[in-house]
């Protein structure tokens, strides 16, 4: 008599071509007409920097959104892990640059927000082979902080309204201090992962 236990069915890895990755793709393609709509402008703050905050708000929601849908439906890949926040960091690091550009943002805000992002994208490789650094609360508040400050800016009446022009440098100067803050976290919790990796390979 064989007392040997059959292995379980294995579940199927989803399929890479889904809809949360068709979203995420699809916020990579908007980011190109985003920045021409912006630079088409001209400074001028007419329908075409409304037609900039329109796709910028879309993009947004559509991270959103292939999140929530690719957890619902079991669709989380790979390629979506990779891809999603490169997607995100090509829209948030091409909005700061073009404020950035057209004077109406610090430099020194957005070097030290990309540099951050930057930085803690190519740790996370670094580190990968301990492990993977799961994105945090203070991060998620970070990339929050962000998106709407740069909405705040880039809202053509934002230059003309001084209180409106206040909000957004505070929202900003916020969104900078949660940006650096969970920058060194992840620094502390990659060395903390390395470090256990480390130590479990010499056990």
């Amino acid at each position: 008599m064989n007392d040997s236990v059959a292995p379980g069915p294995t579940t199927p890895s989803p399929s890479n071509l889904n809809l949360p990755n068709a979203l995420t793709l699809l916020r990579i393609v908007m980011v190109p007409f985003f920045i021409w709509a912006f630079v088409a402008d001209g400074g001028h703050y007419g329908s075409l920097r409304w037609a900039a905050v329109v796709l910028f708000v879309v993009a947004i929601y559509t991270d959103k959104l292939d999140g929530d849908i690719a957890r619902a439906r079991g669709l989380v890949t790979s390629v979506g892990k990779i891809a999603d926040p490169i997607a995100d960091k090509l829209l948030i690091g091409s909005a700061l640059i073009m404020l950035s550009a057209v004077g109406e943002l610090w430099w020194w805000v957005t070097i030290v927000m990309l540099v951050r992002e930057v930085g803690i994208t190519l740790l996370r490789f670094v580190v990968i082979r301990y492990g993977v650094m799961a994105a945090s609360k203070g991060g998620k508040l970070k990339t929050v902080l962000q998106t709407l400050a740069i909405f705040v800016y880039l809202l053509p009446v934002t230059p003309a309204v001084p209180w409106m022009s206040v909000v957004a440098l505070v929202i900003m100067l916020v969104a900078l201090a949660v940006t650096v803050v969970t920058g060194v976290d992840y620094v502390i919790k990659a060395v903390q992962l390395r470090n256990a990796g480390r130590r479990n390979r010499t056990v």
